[in-house]
């Protein structure tokens, strides 16, 4: 178990927080979507209730160590004051300059100071400016930033898959760690799901390719009931069972593994479902999201999907065979969607197979959802506050699910 925000005397220090405001901005750099802001306020109203004077680290973007203006976490400052009903100081431009460190030095208790986006500074992640590993370069900006403050928590999941400044870097410099009231719920949810779930155990896992997923799915095989298999990388398993798929998107050389995928299944007693019918068309603009006006799109009768078509959502039989064993689960695990979502008409299957996940759980079915694509998915499903656990960290939660250790968490140190 790791040190927890409450197993640490916080009153009256100075604390820097490593949160994950990595939000959607549109053309006006207005934000479109405050959840993980929101996420963020337990810990940080717990700080202030603990006279903290706290100093907030984040990232936003890929700026690729270069101050880029539309990569600012202004906005998110001015969010956050309106959320806390309180000023919370920023300075843009550079999270180590002169001007931010004063800032921080001169924080009183009770207040909240947020400095500028993290990856404006290449060493953040652990690159020189030529792009190449620079350890020492990481480790140089990691004591800058743990300077400012007495204790480091650790609350932005959606980062601590990897190794950088802000993950594994500060807390080399700031002894006196632990994790944050956000952390500390995904390891319990993730970590309870994975040790000790209620049976029948299903993963739903959607998504573009099998090579995404190939350890999650390996691992889920040594621990679930059932497994459904969606979206586009159904078609590679499809076709190594020799069943036409069309012009579908495929991974050719991903198909000797998923007969071994399935051989596996097979010999662990895992239901292994697939689709059995599909929604199809002879043309999609996967860049707009958009289906051309002279394109057919229509339903398969099977698996089978005739040439110059390709798969773009599962069928109404396929949602029937899906809810079968959905409502036979008592913890169910989703990545993924199982169609162009983006698409009304092709997003049908995800938005029934998330009702069906949001019904279970309103009978008592535990269900975690993980990856940024099946989250925005229930909420055009209208579902999203009926889940059990909504997972912040895509990239981060099907790390751990594949069970591997997770660089920003193994650097806190244990109770």
């Amino acid at each position: 178990m790791k040190k927890t925000l409450k197993d640490i005397d916080v009153k009256g220090k100075k604390v820097l927080i490593r949160f994950d405001y990595n939000v959607p901005l549109d053309g006006n750099l207005e934000i479109t979507d405050d959840k993980r802001i929101v996420s963020t306020l337990p810990t940080l109203k717990y700080l202030l209730n603990e006279n903290v004077a706290v100093i907030i680290i984040a990232h936003l973007g890929r700026p690729k160590g270069k101050i880029v203006p539309e990569m600012s976490l202004m906005p998110v400052s001015i969010r956050l004051s309106e959320l806390l009903g309180k000023p919370v100081k920023f300075f843009g431009g550079d999270c180590i300059s002169v001007q931010s460190k004063k800032a921080a030095s001169d924080l009183k208790p009770g207040e909240v100071l947020l400095l500028e986006n993290l990856r404006f500074h290449y060493e953040e992640e652990g690159k020189s400016k030529s792009g190449e590993r620079d350890k020492a370069a990481m480790e140089a900006f990691a004591k800058e930033l743990a300077s400012m403050a007495e204790i480091f928590i650790q609350d932005a999941f959606g980062t601590v898959h990897r190794s950088h400044a802000s993950t594994v870097g500060i807390v080399k410099y700031i002894e006196n760690a632990a994790v944050g009231f956000l952390v500390e719920k995904e390891l319990k949810f993730l970590g309870e799901v994975l040790e000790n779930p209620l049976r029948p155990f299903l993963a739903i896992l959607g998504g573009a390719k099998v090579s995404d997923k190939i350890n999650v799915i390996g691992s889920f095989l040594n621990r679930v009931d059932a497994i459904i298999i969606g979206g586009a990388m159904a078609y590679t398993f499809l076709k190594s069972r020799g069943i036409n798929i069309g012009t579908s998107l495929v991974e050719n050389d991903k198909l000797d593994l998923c007969v071994e995928l399935f051989k596996k299944a097979e010999d662990r007693r895992v239901d292994f479902l697939l689709p059995i019918d599909h929604i199809i068309t002879n043309k999609v603009n996967f860049l707009n999201k958009d289906i051309p006006n002279d394109a057919t799109v229509k339903t398969t009768l099977d698996e089978v999907i005739p040439s110059g078509f390709i798969g773009v959502d599962i069928g109404f039989k396929s949602i029937d065979k899906f809810s079968r064993m959905i409502k036979s689960a008592k913890t169910i695990v989703w990545n993924g969607p199982l169609g162009i979502f983006e698409i009304g008409e092709f997003s049908k299957g995800t938005i029934e197979i998330a009702k069906l996940v949001a019904e279970g759980t309103d009978k008592g079915v535990i269900s975690v959802i993980g990856g940024g694509d099946s989250v925005a998915a229930v909420k055009k499903a209208g579902v999203d506050k009926r889940i059990s656990h909504i997972s912040t960290g895509g990239g981060a939660s099907l790390e751990f699910l594949e069970g591997k250790e997770l660089p920003g968490i193994v650097s806190i140190p244990d109770k």
